[in-house]
């Protein structure tokens, strides 16, 4: 009987084998199920991380899906995978609603704890990060530069859901080759380091495009990182061609750049510091993002130094056609800086700043922009300062430059937004939301979901992204559809082993929401006390035992 069993498990283990399109790895530590390099990606005989992640097209291809099971997987990481399929992915995810983390704490002589080389591969659901101690100050012996993500090559692929943080070095970097390729649903903050001289670096994500197709960045979470929160942009200074150009930010919430390092620095920039005048940045589009510093201290003084948004860096590269529509901005004394630009088209922003800032190269340049329907809200009676030139107010800058005929200029003390400043559904994943509000007065603010397929009763968690691994409120979805949101909670997750980082005022706030019904909830059990069966458990429940 045992071995007609035994035969019986043999020839499906080979049927499925050959069909195979799922693949499974394991931590190489696991006390049950180690991942190997002498593993065949099946459940009973998984890979090790670095071997799923170096198999050929002819093993994993477009439409297959490599699980990774639950643990911590330490290590660094490059991924060749393939996928041979316009418009279809390798999938590399956390299996079900495991917690996947991968650690790069190690010793190694590789900057980024996963390096992408490999076409249309989508990684998703799991976490990359630094555990333990580790330096984050580059005159430190023991310092180690280290990314979580450097997507070098492979054209169209995507990180979705991503937990990024904590990493010694930028977040993600998204460079030139790597085409048509999406960043979205991912929160990326903490990262970062001191160099030297003791300036912060570390970007939330650095972001760079040679070919036709569009770039996406969409619907991230992106805050608190040593140096700036996205950096559209190009160093260097003597290029032959162009690579900084169709990218596009979208939904994006991204606030307190440079605050680890003491200091708010650009939560966006978008420029070149080529002096060829060739790799111009051109045809970016930011549409629907929130850019945010604390908007002042505890008694409503305005920042100093803290650009929430930066057009433009050198005179010889003015950025062109670059669109900037519907956002909310702001930001210190120096909230909005508009150097070098081209062509530009500004359009129904909400801007909060001490000054617009223009470099008097828009004199060249004004008759291609297009400034329209933007409200400013400034203690200045004349915001609008063409550095080393002359400041002007609203009509002064209407009548000499014909722009901003609908927009409005308004004093500090109107200051008023839509107390939900973002609102969106991940596109993957229908139960889980990110909010940010605003509230002048800090107090609990309310969200109604009624848009969604959301039922009565159903059960729901809110997060503080800034506190992102405690519950902050739980209850059940009522008639209304209306959620309240707490602000005041001061609970706040530091980057590890820094002082330097602050929590939001309590008048903003970012969350996410995730909503199950009691029948989800119930699965959700079942399937934890399914993953802690060990494998002989399983397969004697495969037997029918």
């Amino acid at each position: 009987m045992k071995a007609t069993i035994l035969n019986i498990f043999f020839l499906l283990s080979v049927f499925f084998g050959l069909a195979q399109s799922e693949f499974h790895v394991f931590p190489m530590q696991h006390k049950t199920t180690p991942g190997s390099t002498h593993g065949d990606g099946s459940l009973e005989n998984p890979w090790d991380l670095q071997t799923a992640l170096n198999q050929k097209p002819d093993k994993v291809s477009s439409g297959d899906t490599i699980w990774m099971h639950e643990g911590i997987y330490n290590g660094r990481y490059m991924s060749r995978l393939k996928g041979e399929t316009p418009n279809q992915y390798i999938t590399v995810s956390a299996y079900k609603e495991d917690k996947v983390v991968l650690n790069g704490n190690v010793p190694s002589k590789q900057d980024g704890v996963l390096i992408v080389k490999g076409d249309r591969v989508l990684f998703k659901n799991f976490e990359i990060t630094f555990l333990g101690d580790f330096s984050r100050d580059e005159s430190e012996a023991d310092f180690q530069v280290c990314a979580a993500i450097m997507h070098l090559s492979g054209v169209n692929c995507m990180f979705y859901n991503l937990n990024i943080h904590d990493n010694p070095g930028l977040g993600i970097g998204s460079w030139r080759h790597t085409a048509g390729s999406t960043i979205e649903a991912c929160r990326i903050y903490n990262n970062g380091f001191l160099s030297k001289d003791g300036k912060g670096r570390g970007e939330g994500i650095y972001v760079q495009n040679m070919s036709d197709e569009i770039r996406l960045i969409k619907d991230n979470i992106i805050f608190n990182n040593y140096y700036k929160g996205v950096e559209v942009w190009s160093a260097g200074k003597h290029t032959s061609f162009e690579y900084v150009k169709n990218i596009t930010l979208d939904h994006n919430i991204i606030f307190n750049s440079g605050t680890p390092s003491g200091k708010h620095v650009d939560n966006v920039i978008v420029a070149s510091n080529d002096r060829n005048g060739i790799n111009i940045a051109k045809n970016i589009r930011l549409s629907n993002n929130v850019l945010w510093h604390n908007t002042g201290d505890a008694n409503g003084s305005i920042l100093g130094d803290a650009p929430a948004l930066t057009l433009g860096f050198h005179k010889n590269a003015p950025i062109e056609n670059v669109t900037v529509h519907q956002n909310i901005i702001v930001g210190g004394y120096n909230g909005l800086r508009l150097l070098y630009a081209k062509s530009l088209n500004f359009t129904n922003n909400e801007i909060y700043t001490g000054n617009v800032q223009i470099d008097p190269s828009m004199q060249s340049y004004y008759t291609n922009w297009n400034f329209n329907s933007n409200r400013i809200y400034t203690k200045l009676k004349k915001p609008f300062r063409v550095t080393r030139t002359k400041d002007y107010n609203l009509d002064m800058w209407r009548e000499t430059f014909n722009l901003d005929a609908k927009s409005e200029v308004l004093p500090l003390t109107q200051f008023e937004l839509d107390k939900m400043l973002h609102l969106s559904q991940q596109s993957q994943n229908k139960k889980l939301f990110s909010v940010a509000l605003f509230n002048a007065e800090g107090e609990a603010t309310t969200v109604n979901f009624s848009d969604y397929q959301l039922k009565k009763g159903t059960h729901y968690q809110i997060y503080d992204v800034e506190n992102p691994e405690t519950i902050l409120k739980s209850g059940m979805l009522s008639e209304a559809k209306e959620v309240q949101f707490p602000m005041q909670s001061a609970a706040f997750q530091k980057p590890l082993h820094n002082t330097s980082a602050k929590k939001n005022l309590s008048n903003f706030g970012v969350f996410r929401i995730v909503f199950e019904t009691e029948a989800e909830i119930e699965a959700d059990i079942e399937a934890d006390i399914k993953r802690k069966r060990t494998d002989f458990e399983r397969f004697l429940e495969w037997l029918g035992f």
